[in-house]
């Protein structure tokens, strides 16, 4: 057991003894005092007695065991062996994830997304993007692979305005590839911004990138490098227009290139390319075009793909889905606190109405009254989780013992007596007072409860009592407490205003 639990039960057997000792004494009175009239009678009475404190005794022991008993875990599934296998599973872990969605228009946009990298990785195609700085020859690379002048080239910044995609078929290799052209990056101005992180969202639905550049890396041109890199990407980088440099130059360039890039690549990744080479001038006159040199690149690609290609598939599909997986946890977390708020929110003023009807004898019973195991049972069906209404009741029972062992009741009762002293008449405010202090109580359980049920139903390692306070603190925001003083005057003043009246409906 955690040490929260050792102290949890300490404490509970502190009380069963001591609650014994008192037992034992008032019996042994009763039993004097009946056998002075009736020896006979005083024994009938002896044994009931007995047999009620062994029955309490017994289910208090029997909600101490569901409370203190390990949590059956369901069995960890093997690791996948694979990337492949990875990928899968974790697109079913986020299709279900989606089922439980129930707003209809982000379920079905997950869907149709979740049902894409699916058909994906069914066909097997590898998604190739080009990225590079404005007229750093990007479409001039994709314009000679794919044999024909398609995109729109030219001298001015970011010349591709939008994304590109043409099929493309590398030398004998099998798998069917997609080239894809993009907006230049670190462009200035709004445009540029804009297109850049088009570009990157582009990045995330790659496989394998081109990162094209016609001179020593900017340190703007590294910065979104290290961002794809990051990102896992498998990455080539392209020095084009290689024939402006001399070849003493040129392998300089290289070398200083690999030297910052070598790791995180490999120096075999940072090829040097002329995919649109100046014509030079010919001795007699005119100009000699120089053939595009290309070579470099295709090798390397083809070394990548044919060696990695399942790989990449699978990783692009991964972080795909990994992505697509966090928007699905952030939604249905959305939706579960909301539904959990809900469930919070009408317990807390059933409960209030009840008790300010009938206010109860003492502070000491508050908690209990606050804390209702029907509550903890709705709370735990809205994550997910499966616990009965015994249970419940287990969990209820200790999460009352907290509040009252913190102090946290007659704190409650501080926090609200002024406020409710304010708003409502002193003649009514000592019975709204005992119902909106049940209602804050309520609340602070539920919130502790949902903190427990979020987290796998466990308390973490301060135990119960960490979180019930931490969610005492962060309730006594100003805001907070006003927000909830406002709704218990509206409910609380109309309820004990009314005689013999019906509580008013909870929400």
């Amino acid at each position: 057991m955690a040490r929260w639990q050792w102290l949890v039960l300490a404490g509970v057997l502190v009380a069963v003894l001591g609650a014994a000792l008192v037992l034992l004494d008032a019996i042994a009175r009763i039993y004097s005092t009946l056998a002075l009239v009736s020896p006979r009678l005083a024994q009938a009475v002896l044994g009931v007695l007995i047999g009620l404190a062994l029955a309490a005794i017994a289910a208090s022991l029997y909600y101490l065991w569901l409370f203190l008993r390990p949590r059956r875990r369901r069995p960890l599934p093997p690791p996948p062996r694979t990337a492949s296998e990875a990928a899968r599973l974790n697109l079913e872990a986020v299709q279900q994830q989606i089922e439980h969605l129930q707003d209809q228009v982000a379920r079905q946009a997950l869907a149709e997304a979740s049902q894409a990298l699916q058909a994906a990785m069914d066909r097997g195609d590898l998604t190739i993007t080009v990225f590079g700085v404005g007229s750093a020859g990007k479409t001039s690379l994709i314009n000679y692979l794919i044999g024909q002048p398609r995109g729109e080239v030219g001298a001015a910044l970011g010349t591709t305005q939008r994304e590109q995609v043409y099929p493309w078929q590398l030398g004998d290799l099998p798998r069917p590839l997609r080239l894809v052209d993009t907006p230049g990056l670190a462009e200035a101005g709004v445009a540029g911004t804009l297109r850049e992180e088009a570009a990157r969202a582009l990045a995330i639905r790659s496989d394998l990138i081109l990162f094209v550049i016609d001179d020593d890396l900017r340190q703007s041109e590294y910065a979104i490098l290290q961002t794809l890199l990051d990102l896992g990407k498998r990455t080539v980088v392209v020095l084009n227009k290689a024939d402006r440099y001399p070849e003493a130059d040129l392998e300089a360039l290289l070398q200083r290139l690999r030297r910052r890039l070598v790791p995180p690549l490999a120096a075999e990744d940072v090829v040097a390319i002329a995919a649109d080479p100046k014509p030079l001038p010919q001795e007699g006159g005119g100009w000699l075009q120089m053939r595009p040199h290309v070579l470099p690149l295709l090798a390397r690609m083809a070394d990548i793909l044919r060696e990695e290609g399942d790989t990449l598939i699978a990783d692009n599909i991964l972080l795909q889905s990994q992505q697509l997986g966090e928007t699905a946890r952030r939604l249905l977390a959305d939706q579960r606190q909301a539904q959990a708020d809900q469930v919070i929110d009408r317990y807390q003023w059933i409960g209030a109405g009840a008790i300010a009807m009938t206010p109860l004898p003492g502070l000491d019973f508050l908690a209990t009254a606050a804390v209702n195991a029907q509550m903890v049972v709705e709370l735990s069906q809205v994550y997910g989780c499966e616990i009965s209404l015994e249970e419940g009741k287990a969990l209820a029972l200790s999460l009352a013992k907290t509040l009252a062992g913190l102090g946290l009741v007659k704190g409650t009762v501080d926090l609200l007596a002024l406020g409710l002293q304010t708003n409502l008449a002193t003649a009514l405010a000592g019975r709204a007072l005992q119902g909106a202090t049940g209602a804050y109580l309520t609340r602070i359980a539920g919130k502790s409860f949902v903190e427990y049920f979020r987290h796998n139903q466990t308390w973490g390692d301060g135990g119960m009592a960490e979180v019930v306070e931490q969610q005492f603190q962060l309730n006594q925001r100003d805001g907070l407490v006003k927000a909830f003083l406002q709704q218990a005057t509206a409910k609380l003043g109309s309820l004990v205003n009314s005689e013999g009246g019906r509580p008013p409906p909870p929400y």
